[in-house]
């Protein structure tokens, strides 16, 4: 299978307005990643809020993103569950509306051995033909895939990547030792994009790029491009950034950054909470400080 993408792919927000889905709010944004380079639309992930989703939003929001993206850019759908069978379910829907590849996390809350990841995720990958990213987080998962874990899943012909936001680079390394270029790594933590790069990863599934995109999908380029002084550059003028957007838990903060913004984000859904004001208020100056215009 050929690689999914390379570049930025935005783990984009799920914009909810009285308690519904923004659809209309969540076009808007899709039209302006594909105008400002965004390499790959992410739906249904962490940042869209998946787990306080209903089946049918999710499905629905899902299949409005594939339609108004248009084949224009890849379309990766969150299929992961801790519950095997529905993440099969979910997979299997993603299929029939069209998406590009799968996003699926570790099993959560109930977890899993090393073994019963493999079986978790053999099971799910022999349910569908689409390209699958494994997405290990532990931070959020309690869960981390081994080394050698993804070596073994790799070898099953439509596992053909992973999101490594586990933040261990030695870790990332040694999945790209054993892995082999054959088998993409993203970065899944914004303010390790060049390090992830330069142990052969082709680019970021990225919470940054809700607010910067096109200075994102730049780190990526200007460094696959030979031009590594200014990707690091760009990096490194984006960490202080990055670290405000990360002051509370994922999505929290991106969505203040972009209510800021004027882009109508819209509310969250509890158990998330607003920002709170000290917060905002160190949130709002580090936008400004790197340039953005904030209400």
């Amino acid at each position: 299978m050929k690689k999914l993408f390379e570049g930025s792919g935005v783990a984009l927000v799920t914009p909810f307005k009285d308690g519904k889905v923004n659809y209309e709010k969540l076009g808007e944004l899709i039209e302006w990643h594909i105008a400002n380079k965004t390499d790959s639309i992410i739906v249904c992930g962490t940042t869209g809020e998946s787990a306080t989703m209903t089946d049918e939003e999710r499905k629905t929001t899902i299949k409005f993103v594939v339609d108004k993206v248009n084949k224009r850019i890849p379309v990766i759908a969150g299929s992961g569950s801790n519950n095997t069978a529905y993440s099969i379910e979910l997979s299997k829907y993603c299929q029939e509306v069209g998406v590009d590849g799968l996003l699926i996390v570790t099993p959560y809350y109930n977890k899993s051995t090393q073994d019963g990841l493999i079986k978790h995720y053999t099971t799910i990958a022999n349910s569908v033909d689409l390209p699958i990213i494994l997405y290990n987080v532990p931070g959020r998962t309690g869960v981390n895939i081994k080394p050698s874990t993804v070596e073994k899943l790799s070898k099953i012909e439509n596992i053909v990547a992973i999101k490594e936001a586990s933040g261990d680079i030695s870790q990332v390394a040694e999945i790209a030792r054993l892995c082999g270029e054959d088998f993409t790594i993203y970065s899944g933590n914004d303010d390790q994009i060049v390090p992830i790069l330069s142990l052969g990863g082709s680019g970021v599934i990225s919470v940054l790029a809700n607010v910067l995109p096109k200075e994102t999908h730049d780190i990526v380029e200007k460094y696959l491009a030979g031009d590594v002084v200014e990707s690091r550059k760009l990096q490194l003028g984006v960490n202080e950034l990055v670290s405000s957007l990360f002051i509370e838990v994922n999505p929290i903060p991106v969505k203040a950054a972009m209510n800021l913004m004027g882009m109508e984000a819209g509310e969250l859904r509890l158990p998330l909470t607003n920002i709170s004001e000290q917060n905002l208020d160190i949130l709002r100056n580090n936008m400004m400080k790197y340039g953005i215009k904030v209400d």
